[in-house]
């Protein structure tokens, strides 16, 4: 048996429902609001999913711009973030099939060429390389999740979502010194994190 919503649940909902309203009226900063809310825990299902962390950028990105085009389709019947948690699975998965694909085609372009070019490709692409950038992505990532919720809000809007110090502010609610203070933090302990696991490196 479905338990009934809590007060807080129903009032999200209903502010999510007012968002996705007025964004379908045109209203693009609704929208923006709906983003800044989900884009974290979004952004961590993708990872789990893809943890390239170029391609779990892309896929987040694309889920928005699906989402948003396809608003009308929202009838409310489950909460909005259920809603987009699917429009990311099935993005996710089908960026995935784009990419095993993509490696198919590749590797019979591949077939024919020289021995010397073969060599280098395969060098380039060797599971050991890849698998080291993929480490290198995880720990950055999980070196992120370490951070204080403040300092990881920060970093993540500035470095992930490419917004300004100016906005940032305003998405925080603090003043612009504040919000510099806390990515330099940010960035110094993710620095120090990662470096300790992968000596040499620089983010």
């Amino acid at each position: 048996m479905t338990q009934p919503a809590s007060p807080i649940q129903t009032l999200e909902a209903d502010n999510d429902q007012l968002l996705v309203d007025r964004a379908r009226l045109g209203d693009r900063h609704a929208f923006d609001l709906l983003v800044l809310k989900y884009q974290s825990r979004l952004l961590l299902l993708v990872t789990r999913l893809l943890p390239n962390q170029s391609d779990a950028l892309d896929v987040l990105q694309d889920t928005f711009v699906k989402a948003y085009r396809s608003l009308n389709t929202f009838r409310g019947e489950s909460a909005f973030y259920t809603w987009l948690y699917r429009i990311a699975v099935n993005t996710a998965k089908n960026h995935m099939a784009a990419r095993q694909k993509e490696s198919r085609d590749i590797s019979m372009d591949t077939e024919h060429a020289d021995a010397d070019s073969h060599a280098v490709f395969q060098d380039l692409a060797s599971p050991d390389a890849e698998a080291g950038a993929e480490q290198l992505q995880a720990a950055i990532l999980d070196a992120i999740e370490q951070l204080p919720e403040d300092l990881r809000q920060a970093l993540t809007l500035r470095e992930l979502e490419g917004l300004s110090y100016e906005e940032i502010a305003q998405a925080m609610d603090c003043p612009i010194g504040t919000v510099r203070s806390r990515i330099f933090r940010a960035r110094d302990q993710v620095i120090q994190e990662v470096s300790e696991r992968f000596p040499g490196t620089f983010l």
